[in-house]
Order: structure tokens, then C-alpha cells, then sequence
């Protein structure tokens, strides 16, 4: 494939940045540039001779500029195959010269939407003549150079010099996949809003899920397994999608799903006391609040001293110094904030390989949306789980109902147990977790395991008893049988939480009474798989 002169090119942007000097250097290779409407403005007042559209095409820009470019002389400029004798005659007989180069971003859709625009400026906001122009040009890309990303300007103004003016086969087909892969994101973004926020059918007949390449990550689970990290259109803030990361080496597969389930969980305590959330493969293993974050930290450490090594933290404060400093006595993997003070900051820098992710406010914890795990052949597709319950939702079902103390507790156990790998068992005391059993295949093994966590803790802290004493424990779907439940009273758990709905529930009540908890029913249940 031959290399093609740019003589024309049509400018038609609505990002702005970087126009002017594009402008200028197609301008110094003797290139007659096009444009529209804003776009013609903004290379006049940079000082450039520009042509009108409708000069072009012999037509006004009208409605409203809805129609500009959807026109035979724009399109068979581009369309038009340069070497077939009966192409070149058309445009000889109909007076249409050849487009070369086409610059074009789209309308601001996501931006739009994301401001919270009414429905008349989203409409608006769906761009016609961009994509008709992007894909024309793109298809001829034998002949027709197509740039739609202000990051490539310099590129093609590097390619221009290095090719006389002219651009390669070889850059031109890159820059059509490129052209492609964004009308195709553009349109999964508006049938993505059309099915979701316009029409509210969360299950489309087909679902479009507009995703960029976020950072190519150095493996995958493991080392020889290849991952890359894919950011959504339509985002939250305060999640991994717009992070920065302030300090350490890149991140890796493991660790952004760890981080994912930090922050996930850390956001349920995004309006409550200082909390720091210890996560390891996944499932919490140390949660706590405190007066202040440092004392949150302690008190999360020591729910498992041994599994918080080359842990990922999350905390619902902008972190500082004090806290920094605890968290450096041990390794761990990433920490993950809001906002961070300089004294943590210089803590950290000591840490070289230690992650700092700032995310921002962090999410609502009930915001809508949808998760998507690949299975063998497909896609599962579920609404995000956004569930929780109130102290008025609650149902006692004990002869003894619990104090506010072990509300309070039992509450705090749920919170975190929705987050803990099923079956999920988690203790906890005063604010704090005391023991979580993760990911067996029954549950009453999960009791028990959390029950040892519970007790090793004690040990290595030289307490007298373990805080499963006296502690909540919360259940994240219900007890079959009494079994799981008497394994929590045995720890010392003296209230319970679960969802209740077991064809046993009778017996598993009749056990709770016998043992003197006090038992209440959420009717909601968190299997986390």
C-alpha cells in the first residue's frame, strides 16, 4: 500500500485541545484545512486560513447544526476508492475533491450524562455526523487518514514529517481500528443509557458495555496468566476506575481485586467513625473503628496479626501521619484513602514498594449498578448488591431480645459479613471484629475457624480471653441446622444475626433460646461466591 499526501483535511471537533497546533502544521504542509461551525472559529482566531463546510458543500449549516457533513460531497471525498476509473469519474462529474485527512472527537455524551443534564441536552448530545464521517473514513482507510484522539496529534504530525507530508498504510490502519474501537465505545455508551437510565430494562436484549483500556498490569492471577484493566464509561467516583496512585510499583491483577474489595467494604463506613478495613485475598480479615484512625488500625491488626502481613488497607479518612507509621511496621501491599497529609506521605516514601492509591470521596454504598463475571462460553449478569438493614427491619425471634450493646455489635458483624467470602462467619465486639471464618463449604466450620482466629489473637496479645467473649456474630445466610449456631455460642458469641428462612429455623431458634442468645432475622441474605 502506497503512502498518501494529505492536500485536505476536515477538522470537526468538540475537544479543543491541541487544535491550534495541529492546525498550524497541516498549515505548514501546504494542507487546506475544512471545518465547522466551533471548530473553524478556533483555528481563525489561531490566526488560520480555513475553508467552511458549506462552502464545500454548497449547503448552510442547519437545524441547529444537527445537519453540516451528511452530504454526497463530504462523504464521496471520502468514500471514493482513489485508483477505480468509475469512482474518479463520479467526482469529476459531480464536482467533489478528495478528503485526505479527517480530525474528529465526538459530542461529550458521557460528560453530558455524568452532569446530570435533562434528557433534551443528552439527545442533543449524541453525535450523527461525527460517526458517519469517523466510520466513511476509516473504511477508506487505503486512502484516507482518520485521527479521533487528541493524543495523536502528535503522531501524525511526527508521521507527516517523517513521510514528506504524506502518512503510511501502516499508520492509517492503525488509526482506522482506532476510529472504530470509539464509534463502537460511543454507541455502547448511548444503547448502554438508552436500555438503563432512559427505558430502566436492566437485562437488554443486548448488552452493550462501553469499557477503555485503564493500564496493562505486569500478569494476571498469576505470573503466567496476561491481565489489563478495563475502565467503564459511566463510573462512580471514589473507586478504582479513576485512582491515582501516589507511590509504588505498579499494580498487579491481585492487588486491584484486593483493593476492589477493600474499598468496597470500607465504603459501608464512609459516614461513620474512623474505620480501617485489612483485607487478604479477597476477605476481610480485620475490621475496626476507633477515636482516630491509628486506633482503628491497632485494633484491625490485631483481629489476625498473621494474615494482615502483605495485606491491602483501606481507610474512610484522609489518612495521616500516626496511622502511616503504625501501618509501616508491618509489609503490606497497598493502602488505599481518600485523601492522605504529608507526614503520611513521608511515612510511606520510606516503603518504596508499598502502594498508595488516593480514590477521593469515597462511593455510596447503595448506588445501583451491575457486576458481570465470565463463565465458560458467557457472561453472568447480576444487579450489584446494595442491600442492608435497619434496626427497624429487624426481627427478634428469641426469647431474649439484645441489648443496644449487641445491636450495635450485630449490625457492625453484618456489615462486614457481606463482604466476607461464603459461607461467612464473622465475630464481633465492641466496634471491632473478633474473629471471621471466609469461603468453607459449610458453616459451621466457618464458626469454628473464626472462632481459632479469634483465639490466637488473644494469645499473641496476651489477653485473657478472646473477643468472641460476650461478641455478635453474624451469619450471611441462615443456619441450617443448630449446629453452626451452638459452634458461636461455644466461642462466646452471645448474639446472633442471620436471615432466618431455614426449613430448620424452628430448631435453630429452639437452640438460641437454650443457650440464652438473643437471635435476630434480617430476611436478607449476602452469598458473596
Amino acid at each position: 500500500m502506497r503512502d498518501v499526501t494529505i492536500r485536505r483535511a476536515l477538522l470537526s471537533v468538540s475537544d479543543k485541545t491541541g487544535l491550534a497546533d495541529l492546525g498550524k502544521a497541516l498549515a505548514g504542509h501546504g494542507v487546506e484545512l475544512v471545518s465547522t461551525g466551533g471548530t473553524a472559529k478556533a483555528l481563525r482566531e489561531a490566526g488560520l486560513a480555513v475553508r467552511d463546510i458549506s462552502d464545500l458543500t454548497g449547503f448552510p449549516e442547519m437545524m441547529d447544526g444537527r445537519v453540516k457533513t451528511l452530504h454526497p460531497v463530504v462523504h464521496g471525498g471520502l468514500l471514493a476508492v482513489r485508483d477505480d476509473p468509475g469512482h474518479v469519474a463520479s467526482m469529476e462529474a459531480h464536482g467533489i475533491g478528495a478528503i485526505d485527512l479527517v480530525v474528529v472527537n465526538l459530542y461529550p455524551f458521557a460528560q453530558t450524562v455524568a452532569k446530570g443534564a435533562d434528557w433534551d441536552e443528552i439527545i442533543e448530545n449524541i453525535d450523527i455526523g461525527g460517526p458517519s464521517m469517523v466510520r466513511s473514513a476509516a473504511k477508506n482507510h487505503t486512502s484516507v487518514t482518520i485521527v479521533t484522539d487528541p493524543a495523536d496529534y502528535a503522531r501524525l504530525v511526527a508521521e507527516m514529517e517523517a513521510q514528506g507530508g504524506a502518512t503510511s498504510y501502516d499508520f492509517r490502519r492503525l488509526c482506522a481500528a482506532k476510529a472504530y474501537a470509539a464509534t463502537a465505545e460511543y454507541d455502547a455508551m448511548i444503547a448502554s443509557w438508552f436500555a438503563l437510565a432512559d427505558q430502566g430494562e436492566m437485562f437488554p436484549p443486548r448488552l452493550s458495555v462501553p469499557l477503555r483500556l485503564g493500564q496493562s498490569l505486569r500478569y494476571g492471577e498469576n505470573p503466567h496468566q496476561q491481565a489489563a484493566l478495563y475502565l467503564p464509561a459511566f463510573a462512580p467516583g471514589g473507586t478504582l476506575a479513576d485512582h491515582r496512585q501516589v507511590q509504588g510499583k505498579a499494580l498487579s491483577y491481585n492487588n486491584l481485586n484486593d483493593a476492589d474489595a477493600a474499598l468496597e467494604l470500607i465504603s459501608e463506613f464512609r459516614d461513620g467513625p474512623p474505620t480501617v478495613v485489612i483485607v487478604k485475598h479477597g476477605n476481610p480479615c480485620g475490621v475496626a473503628t476507633g477515636e482516630t484512625l491509628a486506633e482503628a488500625y491497632r485494633a484491625a491488626f490485631q483481629c489476625d496479626t498473621v494474615s494482615a502481613f502483605g495485606g491491602i488497607i483501606a481507610v474512610n479518612r484522609p489518612l495521616d501521619g500516626a496511622t502511616a507509621e503504625a501501618i509501616t511496621e508491618i509489609f503490606t501491599e497497598v493502602v488505599c484513602a481518600p485523601d492522605a497529609d504529608d507526614a503520611a506521605k513521608a511515612a510511606f516514601a520510606t516503603k518504596k514498594n508499598l502502594r498508595l492509591i488516593l480514590t477521593g470521596p469515597l462511593p455510596d454504598p447503595a448506588r445501583t449498578g451491575m457486576t458481570l463475571r465470565s463463565i465458560a462460553g458467557g457472561v453472568l449478569v447480576q444487579s450489584r448488591d446494595n442491600g442492608h438493614v435497619t434496626r427497624e427491619s429487624l426481627q427478634v425471634v428469641t426469647k431474649r431480645a439484645p441489648t443496644d450493646r449487641e445491636l450495635e455489635d450485630c449490625l457492625f458483624a453484618w456489615t462486614v459479613a457481606k463482604h466476607v467470602k461464603s459461607n461467612a462467619i464473622v465475630y464481633a465486639r465492641d466496634g471491632v471484629t473478633a474473629g471471621i471464618g471466609a469461603g468453607q463449604m459449610n458453616r459451621r466450620d466457618s464458626s469454628r475457624i473464626a472462632a481459632i482466629r479469634a483465639r490466637e489473637a488473644a494469645e499473641i496479645a496476651g489477653w485473657a480471653q478472646p473477643r468472641t467473649a460476650g461478641s455478635a456474630v453474624a451469619s450471611d445466610a441462615f443456619f441450617p441446622f443448630p449446629d453452626g449456631l451452638l459452634a458461636a455460642a461455644e466461642a462466646g458469641a452471645t448474639a446472633v444475626i442471620q436471615p432466618g428462612g431455614s426449613l430448620g429455623d424452628a430448631d435453630v431458634i429452639a437452640a438460641a433460646d437454650d443457650a440464652g442468645l438473643a437471635m435476630v432475622f434480617t430476611g436478607m441474605r449476602h452469598f458473596r461466591h
